[in-house]
């Protein structure tokens, strides 16, 4: 028997009190603060605004409204429900978040009502009318298992022990990917020994999407637009319109994607090259620039780490075009340059860099992944762990 066993047979056998937060936490709300509050009372204490697992820190202050253990939350827009835990720190919030602080400490954890508010609070969220929220008053009727604190103490015991494991792993996540991007820039940076070329010269053709709008249809072969392409260098389709299998027949060679052609955001988020590892047929907008390299002079997955250094970076933002939605022509990426070592030399920088990506990009053999699946069971044991029986009550 675990220890969490042993004490719910203990202390809590006939199942556990059901009650409302407003029964067990003292509710407030933040206040308004300004962007010109917070210019003219600059300091060191954090302010929390509409919160994300990042951060949701609007700035610094010289003041502060809470000194305690508690929990907040965010009441209003795409974030409302969300709910945040505060240990000895002093901080404010404005009037998009409200917090939480238990009546009795003996009678209810901060940190497992943080937990168990992950669970239950979501619930609470109304999406009516486009805005999201989770009012005080709401959050007041929200309904929590709450068990004798030992066993509360030991579910935060076990749940901590969790986050910590996917807290490390997202740190060594964060070290791997700083420590890629530094090997990358170093092995992609060559002496006068050489050649810079363009990349019209390196490449079999660079063509775009068609510039006619396609015809669409409710099935078919995927059309990519640049909101299907991710800041991680991977499309998603899961979210795609259709076009018509014809009109990608009838699409130029050049404008159809193969095996380890390159893709290349051209507008607005310009710069994000896709390598195509596989055969899968789909069409995409003329926002999106296709690169079919000569593999005689120079390998694909090179060329795809080379799009992504910090100098070819430089060189399209140079070259950018536009204020609204900044562009780069396909005239200009012809005449953008990468450096071309040898195909000895290319092929042993692929193979450092691809083990970098794979590490921390991969989402089925990674680091991404091995978070994930920690997210996965901590889910899992969170909401196995605060499952209670209901005590019934006397008549």
């Amino acid at each position: 028997m675990s220890e969490l066993d042993r004490l719910i047979a203990e202390l809590c056998p006939d199942g556990v009190d059901y009650l409302t937060i407003g029964d067990v936490c003292d509710i407030t709300r933040g206040r308004v603060m300004s962007k010109d509050y917070l210019r003219d009372n600059v300091g060191e204490y954090p302010v929390y605004s509409s919160q994300t697992a990042n951060s949701g820190i609007f700035g610094y202050i010289s003041t502060f409204d809470y000194d305690c253990e508690s929990v907040t939350w965010t009441t209003d827009g795409a974030n409302a429900g969300s709910v945040f835990y505060h240990i000895d720190k002093k901080f404010s919030i404005t009037n998009v978040c409200g917090l939480l602080k238990a009546k009795n400490s003996e009678q209810a954890s901060m940190k497992f009502l943080y937990y168990a508010l992950q669970i239950a609070a979501k619930g609470y969220v109304n999406d009516g009318m486009g805005n999201p929220k989770l009012m005080s008053n709401v959050m007041a009727r929200v309904v929590i298992p709450l068990p004798p604190l030992p066993v509360q103490r030991e579910i935060v015991r076990i749940l901590d022990n969790f986050t910590e494991l996917t807290a490390e792993l997202t740190a060594e996540l964060t070290a791997r990917k700083k420590q890629y991007e530094y090997y990358k820039n170093h092995l992609l940076t060559f002496g006068d020994d050489v050649p810079m070329v363009q990349l019209s010269y390196c490449c079999a053709s660079i063509a775009d999407g068609d510039h006619q709008a396609p015809p669409k249809t409710e099935n078919g072969i995927p059309f990519i637009t640049i909101s299907n392409v991710s800041d991680s260098n991977k499309i998603d389709f899961t979210n795609t319109r259709f076009v018509p299998e014809v009109y990608y027949d009838n699409l130029d060679d050049k404008r159809k994607a193969c095996p380890y052609d390159i893709l290349y955001t051209v507008v607005g988020s310009f710069g994000i090259p896709v390598f195509i590892n596989n055969d899968k047929k789909f069409a995409f907008q003329r926002h999106i620039a296709i690169l079919r390299p000569n593999q005689e002079i120079i390998i694909s997955k090179y060329l795809y780490h080379a799009l992504q250094s910090c100098a070819f970076t430089k060189q399209a933002d140079a070259v950018a075009v536009g204020a609204a939605q900044r562009t780069i022509t396909l005239t200009a990426l012809n005449k953008m340059k990468v450096p071309l070592p040898s195909l000895e030399e290319q092929s042993r920088i692929v193979e450092i860099l691809d083990k970098f990506d794979t590490l921390t990009t991969d989402i089925t053999a990674g680091l991404p992944a091995e978070i994930e699946a920690r997210r996965k069971q901590y889910e899992y044991y969170r909401d196995k762990l605060l499952t209670f029986e209901r005590k019934e009550t006397e008549a």
